[in-house]
């Protein structure tokens, strides 16, 4: 690898999917992808923290992701999914156990979108947890003054998420640009694998995006692998030690990789 990875980086997106626990009906369920398998990336690329996200196929039935951060340790959080009707006790429960944000997943196949982000925000923020929200980026000037709305930090996934990319000059990523310049914007640098039209290995028309986020706000990117890449046929994986690479060049400075990989989720995730 062309980076040095620095102590406590940390991987902010990845999923667990157990094969033991059928997935919610009408849900994709991408394989059997446990502890042991991502200890093995970890292991690998050389990080320390991870954050579980809660995955599509499992609706708001958080017990793997749940379980898996229990083996992980004191090393992982995570991002839960739960009802805006979901009781005080169990969001006590999330919280004891390391979530400490809700997935606001507005694509196909997400459970909770812009239509209930304000009730559950209501309900979870008070027990510290922020939002973690996907969407496609060209809706961003649709939803951007209800995400400023949004009480506390919340996080933007995959660079953005321009289903199709756009140039910089785009309304909807000056749109993003607007969000970070609040300065309780963070953005995960991510999955680029999943939107690039110009494709491996160095998906530059979403690197022109990164590139020009981690000039404007070192101290708020993070970085993530999106382990196991549940949208991508086996045969055209991408290298995690690739996407880890990629961070080199959208981020070339040394210092502000160590932030992006390890200060800013140190910071934003209370490690």
């Amino acid at each position: 690898m062309n980076i040095r990875v620095p102590k406590g980086a940390c991987d902010t997106h990845m999923h667990f999917y157990d094969k033991a626990v059928p997935g919610a009906p009408g849900t994709f369920l991408p394989g059997h992808f446990v502890v042991e398998d991502y200890r093995a990336v970890q292991k690998r690329l050389g990080l320390e923290r991870v954050i579980v996200v809660q995955p599509n196929a499992y609706k708001d039935d958080n017990r793997v992701t749940v379980d898996s951060m229990k083996k992980l340790g004191k090393a992982a959080k995570g991002v839960a999914v739960v009802k805006p009707d979901a009781a005080d006790a169990e969001l006590e429960r999330l919280t004891q156990a390391g979530i400490c944000a809700v997935r606001i997943m507005t694509l196909h196949g997400g459970m909770l979108g812009f239509d209930v982000m304000d009730k559950v925000m209501a309900r979870v923020h008070p027990f510290g947890w922020h939002a973690n929200i996907q969407l496609d980026g060209r809706e961003l000037p649709k939803h951007e003054a209800q995400i400023k709305r949004l009480p506390g930090k919340f996080v933007i996934d995959h660079t953005g998420k321009f289903l199709e990319p756009v140039a910089p000059d785009h309304e909807a990523f000056k749109s993003l640009l607007r969000l970070v310049d609040t300065g309780r914007c963070w953005i995960k640098l991510s999955a680029p694998y999943e939107t690039s039209k110009s494709g491996a290995p160095k998906y530059e028309d979403v690197g022109k995006l990164a590139k020009i986020l981690v000039k404007k706000a070192p101290e708020r990117m993070l970085w993530a692998s999106n382990w196991p890449h549940p949208s991508v046929p086996k045969d055209k994986c991408p290298k995690d030690e690739d996407l880890l690479d990629l961070l080199a060049e959208w981020a070339p400075d040394e210092k502000a990789q160590n932030k992006i990989l390890a200060d800013n989720p140190a910071e934003l995730y209370g490690f």
